[in-house]
């Protein structure tokens, strides 16, 4: 059966009171992978692809939570006193987290929540369905409180904080910030040293950004992303004692080639020289596309790729052969991994009139090959996070 999310909504907790909307995109990052830890540059977009919210106040202090993407979980309850992590909490840690951290900022919540979600993006697709969920739970929370001082680079901030100590997943601010920070037809050129963005306009008159889900689904949390974090981490220690550089987005590539024999771990310089030649291919990429050379964005794109593949070492057996498939079809300009890896999703930039054989082609090569069908999404980038008119909520689900 299907139902509008505003009719399941109250079906669930009743009818009455303020209920009110709220929507958070996705993202997916056209280049710059694993730099946002590393002071170096990102290049994300959000998409139009998301996680919807209703939300109403409640006269107590008890927390209700239901997602509509897993009803055999039913309603989950917690309270305000309850704030801490839990496996049992599953993934109302999410929202959890964020309203741990408003509270530890200062911002009291006064009451407990009524909370309904819907994402229409992939789990664990590398699509950022977590940092959608902790910006909507901050869009809502700043809403229904009336924090108006709070700003949406502010959201992210916490967002990625939340995530960060509530969910021990030490990940950067980039996710985050696309979801709430996104503009419609423009990616965000970030530097995640200093929060200084531009917002770049994405122009492919000829060409269309096809994401490829492989549906091999990963959990960063207890993947190795961590370590590979704690791995640059190293490498900066090492360099710093014969450089003065505050992070690793600091270096040239020819300054780190001069200096890379001071990183005693030959793992360790491996991940560095990522992070430092991924940083100088994202500034040279938007360069490009700002000259209209898409072309070029696409060779820069490919060599972020083999980067992640090779040195820092985050693909998996799936997502090369997809790569692969993308760089032997006709009409695919660039074609790289996307997100924290081990896992998850391609993005390729496609002539237009190759959108459909690119589809087709590689869908049959890629369940010949690993024996299950990848998900392709033509995907628009769309505005970042806020409130919704509950009329304009048109999402159904299945129930």
């Amino acid at each position: 059966m299907q139902k509008q999310l505003m009719e399941l909504f109250t079906q669930m907790y009743g009818e009455g009171g303020d209920i009110r909307g709220y929507f958070a995109p996705g993202r997916v990052n056209l280049i710059g992978e694993h730099t946002d830890y590393n002071g170096g540059h990102v290049f994300p977009c959000a998409l139009t692809l998301g996680t919807y919210g209703l939300a109403r106040k409640r006269e107590d202090n008890i927390l209700r939570f239901y997602s509509a993407n897993f009803p055999k979980a039913g309603m989950i309850q917690s309270s305000l006193e309850e704030l801490v992590p839990s496996e049992e909490a599953g993934w109302t840690n999410y929202p959890k987290g964020v309203m741990w951290t408003f509270e530890k900022r200062g911002y009291k919540l006064t009451c407990g929540l009524d909370f309904m979600i819907f994402g229409n993006i992939p789990n664990g697709s590398g699509l950022s369905s977590s940092a959608s969920l902790e910006v909507l739970t901050g869009t809502m929370l700043k809403d229904l409180f009336g924090f108006d001082e709070i700003s949406m680079q502010d959201i992210a901030i916490m967002g990625q904080y939340s995530e960060n100590n509530f969910n021990g997943m030490n990940c950067g601010i980039m996710d985050q910030f696309a979801s709430a920070m996104g503009k419609k037809g423009c990616a965000i050129f970030l530097d995640t040293n200093t929060l200084q963005y531009e917002y770049a306009p994405v122009k492919l008159p000829d060409a269309k950004i096809v994401i490829t889900n492989s549906k091999v689904k990963h959990s960063l949390v207890s993947s190795a992303y961590n370590d590979r974090r704690n791995e640059c981490e190293t490498a900066l220690e090492d360099l710093q004692k014969v450089m003065d550089i505050k992070t690793l987005g600091d270096l040239t590539e020819a300054e780190f080639e001069a200096h890379k024999d001071a990183i005693q771990d030959p793992v360790c310089v491996k991940r560095a020289k990522h992070a430092v030649y991924e940083n100088q291919r994202t500034i040279k990429a938007v360069q490009a596309l700002k000259e209209n050379n898409i072309k070029e964005f696409g060779k820069l794109m490919n060599a972020s790729h083999v980067s992640l593949r090779d040195d820092f070492e985050v693909s998996c057996e799936e997502i090369d052969i997809l790569v692969d498939l993308a760089w032997k079809t006709p009409g695919v300009i660039g074609s790289r991994i996307t997100g924290g890896g081990f896992g998850g999703c391609t993005v390729s930039i496609v002539e237009n009139d190759q959108v459909q054989a690119f589809t087709e082609n590689i869908g049959k090569a890629y369940a010949e090959k690993v024996g299950h069908e990848a998900e392709f999404y033509v995907v628009d980038m769309g505005d970042g996070a806020g409130k919704m008119d509950i009329k304009d909520m048109n999402v159904q689900v299945e129930c």
